[in-house]
Formats: structure tokens, C-alpha cells, sequence
């Protein structure tokens, strides 16, 4: 999970490991990966339509949702600029990522 590009649910994570070590339990692989967001080895977004994500990549950045796949895609922090944000009155903000949307073009 620490090394993975792709940001599964807890449930497709288990799925997984389930393949490996059948006797795991669906309640520890929960614990752990919420034990490892809780440790900041793991970021936590809500990406997908009531499902909760997890993405081992923690340095800032952004993401981009292939509508047609439902891939998840990293975008580089440097590759967005969002202006404005210091300036909203009433706000503290602490972090905040762009989410965009739309189709992958094939090369």
C-alpha cells in the first residue's frame, strides 16, 4: 500500500491481501490502514462517489479522474496553480488539492 500509484478503498485492499494471506481479517487491514493514516504514512480522499480512498503517495499534489476508467491519476502540485486561496476571508485553510475530472487522451 506504501508503494502502490493506485488509490484503492479498504475494501479492494483486502481484497487483495486476501489473495496472499487468506486467514486476514477484513477488521485488520481496516485497523492498519487507518492506523497508517492516523501515522501520516498514508493520505486518506474522498475521490469516489461514497467510497473512501487511500494513496500512499503523502507530498502534495493533486488528482485527475478518468470518467470513462475511474482511474485515479496523480497530477504534480507545480502543475496547478490555485490563486486566491490566502485571501478568503473567514478561512483558516490548512491544506486543500485540486480534483479534476474528464478523459484521458490517448497518445
Amino acid at each position: 500500500m506504501l508503494t502502490t500509484t493506485t488509490h484503492p478503498s479498504a475494501e479492494e485492499v483486502w481484497t487483495e491481501v486476501r489473495r496472499r494471506c487468506p486467514a486476514l481479517s477484513r477488521a485488520t487491514v481496516y485497523n492498519t490502514l487507518r492506523l497508517f493514516a492516523d501515522k501520516q504514512l498514508l493520505k486518506t480522499h474522498c475521490l469516489r462517489e461514497g467510497a473512501l480512498v487511500f494513496d500512499g503517495h503523502v507530498e502534495p499534489h493533486h488528482h485527475f479522474i478518468d470518467d470513462d476508467t475511474g482511474r485515479v491519476y496523480d497530477v504534480a502540485w507545480q502543475a496547478v496553480t490555485v490563486k486566491g486561496a490566502r485571501a478568503l476571508k473567514g478561512f483558516a485553510i490548512d491544506d486543500y488539492q485540486v480534483v479534476m475530472r474528464g478523459r484521458k487522451q490517448k497518445r
